[in-house]
């Protein structure tokens, strides 16, 4: 389970960079935002977007336990989306040993 979790993250990650990057270099965001946001439907997508980033975000203050960490990874995930999310999976996942039960990765972080 964790080389699909961690295949899955990577999948998420290159994809995300390429869509980003793409997207990027065709028109800058604040432009797009500019034309887009009359559109309720873009309004309604950006909303969910980040109504599941603030869940997510969520998750990761729960299980950091340090306020610092939490601040920086809401910083990241509010900015960066789903890139953020994924490297943060990866990060957690890399200190799970390939033996060891995905348990570890849903519960709270023990401060050592």
């Amino acid at each position: 389970m964790k080389i699909f979790l961690t295949g899955v993250c990577c999948l998420v990650l290159a994809v995300m960079l390429y869509v980003t990057i793409s997207a990027s270099l065709h028109q800058d965001i604040f432009s797009a935002t500019r034309q887009l946001w009359p559109n309720p439907w873009f309004r309604a997508t950006l909303a969910d977007a980040y109504c599941g980033f603030l869940f997510f975000w969520l998750w990761v203050a729960w299980r950091e336990q340090s306020v610092a960490k939490s601040i920086l990874w809401f910083v990241l995930i509010m900015t960066l989306g789903n890139i953020s999310m994924a490297g943060y999976l990866l990060v957690q996942l890399r200190h799970i040993r390939s033996e060891e039960n995905l348990d570890r990765l849903f519960s709270r972080k023990v401060s050592p």
